[in-house]
């Protein structure tokens, strides 16, 4: 087996187990008897689990963050110095993201693997999101704070979070959500579809009005 080989091989196994069980409930052992490789094909071409776990978030972030990049430069360019509406940036970044998943497992395990990436304890690969991609993530926030220039920081700050928070439940659950739709409404509903239901939901989460300040208990 070539090397390449042994190496897809590794985090195409390490990707679907770190989606279905989380990081730290998959073991190097579980990956290697799946993968049918040896601890030592892992420890060398990767060094560490750590390690492991960046490079399978390499796979998706690699390709997104060079193709958002463009998508943004498209935009910059058409609109100039105007700032780019909400609604367009939000559809730019879906596109981008659908298009990614489909050269590596499915839009499921992309968008489980970003969940887990907050909800458990993984400072090493936050950090290291923040060093290798975190230029593009700052940029699309940028362009946002134009786009909602009168949100406060803070406001927007965790706005953005409840729309990366919508988003990945949404797509992260989306064979149930599927199933849902067929079986109760009778409707068939493509990733596609989902995402333009998406998006005005999220646009007017990001445009609702500010809430009102907390009463001080006397």
């Amino acid at each position: 087996m070539a090397q390449t080989d042994t190496v897809t091989r590794i985090l195409d196994t390490a990707e679907v187990l770190f989606a279905e069980r989380g990081f730290a409930e998959t073991s190097l052992r579980n990956i290697t008897s799946k993968a049918k490789v040896n601890l030592a094909a892992v420890n060398y071409h990767f060094g560490s689990k750590k390690a492991l776990i960046q490079a399978v978030f390499a796979r998706y972030l690699d390709p997104f963050t060079e193709r958002f990049h463009t998508a943004l430069d498209e935009l910059e360019s058409e609109y100039v110095d105007r700032p780019i509406p909400l609604e367009v940036l939000l559809e730019s970044m879906a596109r981008t993201v659908l298009e990614v998943p489909a050269e590596r497992n499915s839009l499921k395990v992309f968008m489980r693997l970003l969940g887990l990436a907050y909800t458990q304890a993984q400072g090493h690969l936050r950090r290291f999101i923040q060093a290798h991609y975190g230029s593009v993530f700052t940029r699309f926030a940028e362009l946002v704070r134009r786009a909602t220039p009168d949100l406060p920081d803070a406001e927007r700050f965790w706005r953005l979070h409840f729309m990366l928070g919508t988003v990945i439940f949404t797509l992260s659950g989306l064979d149930a959500l599927r199933d849902i739709a067929e079986k109760d409404y009778g409707e068939h509903v493509s990733v596609r579809d989902l995402i333009r239901r998406l998006r005005p939901v999220v646009v007017a989460g990001m445009n609702a009005p500010l809430p009102e300040p907390a009463k001080t208990v006397s």
